[in-house]
């Protein structure tokens, strides 16, 4: 007598997972002004850990074309010194990595705990709502994509969304459309920011100024 379920193993039972090639895309290399950037930037790791230059290089490719494709991951991992299998396995690891065309604006809402219990999923409703798109799609102006992250690390300002590599923190559903309507005409100016960045730049701020006063008193 067994106490286990009975199994079917027929083979359609089993999971299947499926692994999407990114597109192959025209011929990539970095531009000279980004080929610059990246020989100062591997310069600060030991040779034998270059990869660990990995980041940044994804960052000037897909900065420089919008995504990642096959050829640009191809060039990446020829800068690197790895295969494109690593690279690969690193762009398909972080969300900031795209390997289809995303539009000018990417809105990542993030709908970890903090940010689901004030609110993140109306968030991200309302914004589906106002760009006429669901998550992981672009309007056909190619101007927004929305994307659902996890956690962004902001958990006391939640709900969080990041705009590309932007902050804008404590969104609340109802403020969503204006959030929008104001990125299409302010642009980056619609944020609020990172509040940890507003203040080490105020107590950056405060210390020069404190600074200035010492030396006009000697």
């Amino acid at each position: 007598m067994s106490f286990h379920p009975r199994m079917e193993y027929a083979p359609a039972k089993f999971h299947k997972s499926e692994r999407t090639l990114a597109e192959q895309g025209g011929d990539f290399k970095y531009t000279p002004e980004n080929q610059a950037k990246f020989d100062e930037n591997v310069t600060h790791y030991p040779p034998e850990q270059r990869k660990s230059a990995i980041l940044f290089a994804l960052y000037l490719a897909q900065g420089q074309q919008g995504y990642l494709t096959a050829a640009a991951m191809q060039h990446v991992a020829q800068q690197i010194g790895c295969t494109a299998a690593e690279v690969e396995d690193v762009v398909t690891y972080y969300t900031m990595f795209y390997r289809t065309p995303v539009g000018k604006y990417v809105i990542n809402v993030c709908r970890t705990l903090s940010c689901a219990l004030l609110g993140a999923e109306r968030v991200t409703e309302e914004l589906s709502a106002a760009l006429g798109i669901k998550p992981g799609e672009t309007d056909p102006t190619g101007t927004f994509t929305l994307v659902e992250v996890e956690c962004l690390g902001a958990c006391d300002r939640a709900p969080v969304v990041m705009v590309n590599d932007e902050w804008h923190e404590r969104l609340a559903p109802e403020q969503s459309a204006k959030l929008i309507a104001d990125i299409r005409t302010k642009g980056a100016a619609a944020f609020t920011g990172c509040h940890l960045n507003k203040e080490a730049q105020q107590g950056a701020g405060a210390r020069g100024t404190g600074d200035r006063g010492k030396g006009d008193r000697t």
